[in-house]
């Protein structure tokens, strides 16, 4: 006889192919107060400004703030949605036509509606999101084993850091974890004084990483971002620095990181690798 167990995996092999476009990208880090917030906002907002339709989902639990962040005040979760209370599309929060918000919620209350049938109803409302190019997730900081279930679940993993040695080592720690369930993961500088410091920065941890890990595991620098009391101000204000001073040099930087991130989705897109679908089929089965 066939387990609950056993029917999630088998539904996880069913890949509809109608959401093979949208490309799910968890944003980390190995410790709180590195800019990860202010980064998966800003970066949705780069992407979706270069014509690209993005959905924010705020997995951080605990600390959620990505609605603070965009001036928002969700009445609803995801948590609704899987009790039947209410349907996906009405949780979803605009903030710009192709620019949403959807409000995440613990995985410690998801577990008690992780079953086939509430599995089935949710994966048939991820229509809403059917031509979405990008579901962007905000996670919580650390290697948690909640935070490792977004990290397996998601097509690509961005790690963000800061160059101080405590940040730089739980970073260090959290591309560890991935390593061992993935074969690449990419990394985002922020706060750093300049180009120079970044790309030192990347080299430490990436020639440790390659004496250490596995040696068919990748680590690729996506880019950086220079300290500016600009987006301090901004975060403090709950704007998008990259909205309001698209002409700064913080701004440019994080464009070039988006437009890279936009090449990689492209190409992985024609291998037709990931999905919406999968991604929530695989967090449901982890349960």
């Amino acid at each position: 006889m066939k387990t609950q167990a056993d029917k999630l995996k088998e539904l996880i092999k069913e890949e509809p192919k109608k959401d093979l476009k949208t490309r799910v990208i968890a944003i980390t880090s190995g410790k709180g107060g590195v800019g990860k917030t202010t980064i998966s906002a800003n970066l949705g907002y780069a992407l979706h400004s270069l014509g690209f339709k993005v959905a924010l989902f705020d997995a951080d639990i605990g600390l959620a703030n990505l609605d603070v962040m965009l001036k928002v005040n969700p009445k609803k979760n995801i948590l609704d949605v899987l009790k039947n209370e209410a349907e996906l599309k009405d949780i979803v929060v605009e903030i710009e036509p192709g620019f949403v918000l959807l409000p995440g919620e613990s995985g410690d209350e998801i577990i008690n509606f992780a079953d086939e049938m509430t599995l089935n109803n949710f994966i048939a409302q991820l229509d809403y999101f059917s031509d979405f190019d990008f579901f962007i997730i905000d996670t919580s900081a650390g290697i948690d084993k909640r935070v490792q279930m977004f990290l397996e679940a998601a097509d690509d993993v961005i790690v963000v850091t800061v160059p101080e040695p405590a940040a730089i080592t739980d970073a260090y720690a959290m591309i560890k974890v991935i390593s061992e369930k993935r074969d690449i993961a990419y990394m985002i500088l922020n706060e750093v004084a300049n180009e120079k410091e970044a790309n030192n920065i990347f080299s430490k941890i990436l020639k440790v990483a390659k004496a250490n890990l596995r040696d068919d595991f990748r680590l690729l620098m996506l880019g950086f971002i220079k300290r500016d009391k600009m987006i301090y101000s901004c975060s403090t204000k709950r704007e998008l620095f990259v909205k309001e001073f698209p002409n700064s040099s913080s701004s440019m930087q994080l464009m070039q990181i988006a437009k890279k991130i936009a090449r990689i989705s492209e190409r992985k897109v024609l291998e037709k690798e990931g999905g919406l679908s999968k991604f929530f089929k695989r967090i449901f089965s982890s349960f």
